[in-house]
């Protein structure tokens, strides 16, 4: 079956033993379980392409299917990693295999078992531990696995065993932990961004009235992995016209027209750890007088939001200064009627931008971590990582100028909170007017 990556000689097994570590920190006397992701069927008897769970990638970096990580807490605190067994027929077909021992000496592990193995030991492992830790609901069939080691134990109540009374879902406490990333997180995240940024420039000079939007599409998909992603971190869009106001639009299939704005949404994925990068230009290297409108004032905004990132301020901040700056812009340009606070309060901006200007970026192109701390908005802090992406989407309507009809443009970056305000990763992706059309014009060599 396919595997999403090999094992590397060269990867720094020490952020993912610190993470487990402070895990059982948290845990008490308590056990956790975390299973990686199974294979799945694509079709018949071929596999997706394997990636590994995202938590059960945080704490391990192992990228093998069929395993499952214990962490034991307490004066005997230790991790356990168990997962397949060598088998030198099926490494002939599907590859190398790092079978127990070579889990236990190449990724810092305490103990490593068969996985053939994982049902008999769990109920000894979660026996007279007060919690178990783990992600109830998930998984039905790891629901049931769980049910059966708690009820092995609770049938040895006799003999003086008693199972977990408290169950606790392990995820609460993750995402907290990857909400803020760690350097080696942060070192991935600047490498993903880099090489989608690059992919960004190089669909830019690539476009031209003609071709279709899935030849930009290609373009995209080999930068990424000649730069050594090991695929996109979800699937491109490459939207021209029309289509560019359609948020999700992935059939990427529409031949591309002269005078059409195109809007790519695009990231790669590096050893886990997303990009997330939209940019908006034309398709023939110039913006017209009302798409250069739409455009300036959604830069303007990003920029109004971009500014708002600073350690302290609300995650809400970067959209509330973004929809101020969209909201005034609307207004002049008669999309809307009313005042901007009016059209802010009634939220009719919404009409043209619908959407939130930032997600939690990470494992996860929306990566794990809530918004907010009881009612409140959480506080940015160093470390977190978030996009901002505004927008505006002019669909056609009778009561709109037909000038800006079919003008869809988002600009989105990714941002790291920093100690004195925030890094924009992606800056490498040209989005000034000014810049965009230089690209363009080299890129085709006029």
């Amino acid at each position: 079956m396919p595997s999403c990556a090999l094992y590397n000689a060269d990867m720094n097994i020490a952020p993912f033993a610190d993470r487990r570590r402070r895990l059982v920190a948290h845990m008490g006397e308590g056990v956790a379980v975390i299973p990686t992701a199974p294979e799945k069927l694509r079709n018949r008897d071929t596999s997706y392409l394997y990636r590994a769970d995202s938590y059960f990638h945080y704490l391990t970096g192992f990228p093998e299917p069929e395993a499952v990580l214990v962490l034991v807490g307490g004066r005997d605190a230790r991790s356990i990693l168990f997962c397949r067994e060598r088998d030198v027929d099926k490494e002939i077909w599907d590859g190398y295999r790092q079978g127990p021992e070579g889990a236990k000496e190449n990724f810092g592990f305490d103990e490593t078992h068969s996985i053939k193995l994982f049902d008999e030991l769990l109920s000894q492992l979660i026996a007279d531990r007060p919690a178990l830790w783990f992600s109830l609901g998930h998984d039905a069939a790891w629901d049931a696995r769980i049910a059966a080691a708690l009820n092995a134990v609770r049938a040895q109540s006799r003999a003086g065993k008693r199972a977990p009374g408290d169950i606790r879902d392990v995820r609460a406490v993750l995402d907290e932990m990857r909400l803020v990333k760690d350097e080696h997180e942060i070192a991935l995240l600047r490498r993903a961004a880099a090489i989608a940024a690059g992919a960004h420039q190089r669909a830019m000079r690539a476009t031209s009235p003609g071709r279709y939007e899935y030849e930009i599409e290609a373009e995209l998909l080999h930068e990424f992995r000649r730069r050594g992603c090991q695929y996109p971190a979800y699937t491109p869009i490459v939207a021209a016209g029309a289509n560019a106001c359609v948020l999700h639009y992935v059939d990427n299939h529409k031949r591309i027209e002269d005078g059409e704005l195109v809007l790519i949404d695009a990231g790669g994925e590096l050893d886990g750890y997303a990009s997330d990068i939209t940019r908006s230009f034309p398709a023939n290297g110039r913006y017209s007088g009302p798409q250069a409108d739409i455009y300036d004032l959604v830069l303007d905004a990003q920029s109004a939001a971009i500014a708002a990132v600073r350690p302290g301020a609300a995650f809400i901040a970067p959209h509330d200064a973004a929809v101020r700056v969209l909201a005034q812009g609307m207004v002049d340009m008669k999309l809307l009627e009313g005042s901007v606070d009016a059209v802010i309060e009634t939220e009719g901006y919404k009409r043209f931008y619908m959407h939130r200007t930032s997600h939690w970026m990470g494992l996860d192109v929306h990566d794990a971590g809530e918004y907010k701390n009881a009612d409140a908005w959480r506080p940015l802090v160093p470390g977190m990582v978030l996009t901002v992406e505004p927008g505006c989407y002019i669909r056609p309507a009778d009561d709109l100028p037909q000038a800006f009809w079919n003008i869809g443009v988002r600009i989105e970056d990714d941002v790291l909170v920093a100690a004195g305000g925030c890094e924009v990763l992606t800056q490498d992706a040209p989005k000034k007017i000014v810049d965009i059309e230089a690209l363009m014009r080299d890129g085709r060599g006029g």
